[in-house]
């Protein structure tokens, strides 16, 4: 009696990144980034995925006792050179764990159906033309919004991101035409108002810009870093389970903004 065995391809880290690589090509990625492979080996096994906006060390403990193959985050594992290596780095963790870590920052951040697609999406917001493009490469958008005033579009922008707090100036504002970026975009603010438009909407403002928007006649929108781009984690992890049927992925427990209020 002849038996066959059937061959079952695994899915490696490599596989992941070739993934990434068409949803958001690593070309993409600005010269001081360091998206892709920052832990681990392209060759390994990958069963499982953990997906978080950044690896905290809290992130790493979380892969490795929950046994997650891979950690896929969009800001990178490792942002600047290590001069040393310490117990709580999470970079130390994942790799004394024996796990691999990914990332995808600037790319998906410029790719088209990357980062201020998805958030301009979630915030009812059409793209017409790029806020600010670099090298041939496009970051932000700047969208129509009739109707609506900063306020209004502040307000809208808490709900759907789940903000704990959005600062904003000149919120009786009418907004025409509104610049919108994800992250850290308040370097955009002259981008915005020589594209015409009455305010612009990213992350971690500050103070000198909200002056200067207010010398310029543009109101500035303030949603926070983390909740502008914490919309990846939803994203990315639909897209690799309709990708990748046989992986276990999920959002990290341990996802969360650190930054407390009162």
């Amino acid at each position: 009696m002849t038996y066959t065995k059937e061959l079952i391809k695994m899915t490696t880290v490599y596989d992941i990144y070739s993934f990434i690589e068409d949803l958001a090509p690593y070309r993409l990625q600005e010269g001081y980034d360091n998206s892709g492979l920052n832990v681990g080996e392209m060759s390994a096994e990958v069963r499982s995925v953990l997906v978080a906006l950044d690896c905290t060390a809290e992130v790493a403990r979380e892969a490795c006792q929950r046994d997650f193959d891979l950690v896929l985050t969009h800001h990178p594992v490792i942002f600047r050179g290590l001069k040393t290596l310490v117990p709580n780095d999470p970079a130390v963790i994942l790799a004394a764990g024996g796990k691999n870590a990914l990332s995808m920052h600037t790319n998906f951040d410029s790719a088209e159906g990357g980062m201020n697609d998805v958030l301009c999406k979630m915030l009812g917001l059409k793209p017409e033309s790029a806020l600010h493009e670099e090298h041939g490469v496009g970051c932000g958008y700047v969208c129509k919004c009739d109707g609506m005033n900063v306020r209004e579009l502040a307000q809208r922008a808490k709900d759907v991101l789940g903000c704990r707090v959005v600062r904003f100036s000149g919120g009786e504002r009418e907004i025409r035409r509104v610049g919108v970026c994800s992250g850290s975009g308040g370097s955009f603010l002259d981008d915005a108002a020589e594209k015409g438009c009455q305010a612009l909407l990213t992350g971690d403002v500050k103070h000198d810009v909200f002056i200067d928007g207010e010398n310029m006649g543009v109101s500035v929108i303030d949603a926070g870093h983390f909740y502008t781009e914490n919309i990846f984690c939803e994203f990315i992890a639909n897209e690799l389970k309709n990708k990748f049927s046989d992986l276990r992925v999920e959002i990290a427990v341990s996802n969360r903004d650190i930054v407390e209020v009162i």
